[in-house]
């Protein structure tokens, strides 16, 4: 004999599984993004760090080839806002929120104002007491 099921015990199985499918890429997202940026990082810094202690100690390294390995680190610095909106789909839209280039034509530019209360964490009391100040 066969005991039936109830209809929510399968779906709640494939609802938890679609959750736990979604978490998984979602970190799986956010620790590519992670791995790219510091490893990024590390090839771009790390050479430079080691050339500076060995700098420190024996005063071997050439001039030029030191400036070469500044030079990396700062190409990498001017990486970052490339690599971010790239992978990261809440940066873009936050960008995109605030820099005229990256806006879409349907939104609205936030004003100063609103940015302030916004950030502020006050309430609709502040918006009035903003009026009566004003």
């Amino acid at each position: 004999l066969q005991v039936p099921r109830a209809p929510s015990q399968p779906l709640a199985g494939s609802e938890s599984r679609r959750f736990t499918n979604k978490h998984s890429k979602k970190a799986l997202k956010a620790s590519l993004t992670l791995g790219i940026l510091l490893g990024m990082f590390f090839v771009a810094w790390l050479p430079f760090f080691i050339t500076n202690v060995a700098q420190a100690v024996c005063g071997c390294v050439p001039a030029g080839f030191f400036d070469v390995l500044t030079w990396l680190g700062y190409c990498n610095s001017t990486m970052n806002p490339i690599i971010y909106p790239l992978f990261m789909r809440d940066f873009k839209r936050a960008m995109g929120k605030f820099l005229p280039c990256c806006r879409r034509s349907g939104e609205p530019r936030p004003s100063a104002i609103s940015l302030s209360m916004r950030n502020s964490n006050s309430g609709p009391r502040a918006a009035t007491s903003l009026k009566n100040v004003l």
